[in-house]
């Protein structure tokens, strides 16, 4: 390098003012690499007190303003992970509150698409909660997917913590067809420290029916017959009762859990056209068409009762 005594007056000056003109872009480019890392922390900053207060409405169980808020920022952000998910949670949770079945699938599918797509995330992979509430999901869309769901609830079983993920996975199996897998995660339902619920023992009894294997079936009947405090389980489980006896060729035991259906929560225009058709099996005409016409009383509309009486 050279030195500022060898330089002439005028080189002296250019030489200063080329180290005046470096020195001040290198406090320029310092400054702005601060000014920018200040920016980008308080855009951070601003973004995860956004999501922690997503997360405070999620956690109240405020479903529709989360789902509201989530849905919003994802047009900023469409493939932010914890949008993704929590759009997809609360989603989950609007969709099964639904009453009308239509408006409950568009929910649904707007559940299982946030979610496949974070699923694209490599963290996705270890979430047990994602495939749980994705299997759920496919559940409720209806029997054609009940592979998926299948598939997903067997997933998450492996990494999620979950009770009732059992049950789920029964009524899957139940749906494709896959009946012995289906008693087996019904099986696996059962809890020490709690009784099974009405829907539990139903669903194992029709699984069981399925397989005609009618005598576990018939345990696990007039078990939820025993237990629950519920009638409207408790009918259901005297109609496939009646259903397995009659099947059986048990027409009087039939006959029984039938009247006892009446006896119990009155007149029913099902109640009599079955009736009706066990009688008609045992031979006895007359007093079969006598309880298709009681049928046909309490439901003009019945049209199984109509098709018997030429009406």
């Amino acid at each position: 390098m050279l030195n500022d005594k060898n330089l002439s007056h005028h080189g002296r000056q250019i030489y200063l003012q080329k180290k005046i003109r470096t020195i001040t872009i290198l406090f320029i480019t310092i400054a702005a690499i601060i000014a920018s890392i200040f920016i980008i922390f308080r855009v951070k900053n601003g973004v995860n007190n956004e999501k922690q207060e997503l997360l405070r409405i999620w956690n109240e169980g405020n479903y529709e303003k989360a789902y509201e808020i989530s849905k919003n920022a994802l047009y900023k952000n469409p493939v932010d992970y914890n949008l993704l998910i929590i759009h997809g949670f609360s989603a989950y949770q609007l969709g099964i509150s639904q009453i009308n079945r239509q408006n409950m699938l568009l929910y649904i599918d707007e559940s299982i698409f946030s979610l496949r797509k974070a699923l694209l995330h490599k963290e996705a992979a270890g979430d047990g909660r994602i495939f749980y509430v994705l299997g759920k999901a496919y559940g409720y869309k209806g029997v054609e997917y009940s592979d998926l769901a299948v598939k997903y609830l067997e997933i998450a079983g492996r990494i999620y913590d979950a009770k009732d993920i059992p049950e789920y996975l029964g009524l899957a199996y139940a749906a494709s067809g896959d009946y012995r897998n289906s008693v087996a995660s019904f099986s696996r339902a059962f809890s020490s420290d709690k009784p099974p619920s009405d829907n539990l023992l139903l669903s194992i009894a029709r699984s069981y029916i399925a397989m005609e294997e009618y005598n576990m079936a018939a345990g696990y009947l007039k078990r939820c017959i025993e237990m629950s405090p519920d009638s409207k389980s408790v009918v259901i489980a005297r109609f496939l009762l009646a259903e397995i006896f009659r099947l059986t060729g048990d027409y009087n035991s039939a006959e029984e859990q039938y009247l006892r259906i009446l006896n119990d929560s009155g007149e029913n225009a099902e109640v009599h056209y079955q009736l009706g058709e066990l009688y008609n099996l045992k031979g006895d005409t007359t007093r079969a068409r006598a309880e298709w016409r009681l049928a046909y009383r309490q439901d003009p509309a019945h049209a199984r009762t109509r098709a018997r009486l030429n009406i």
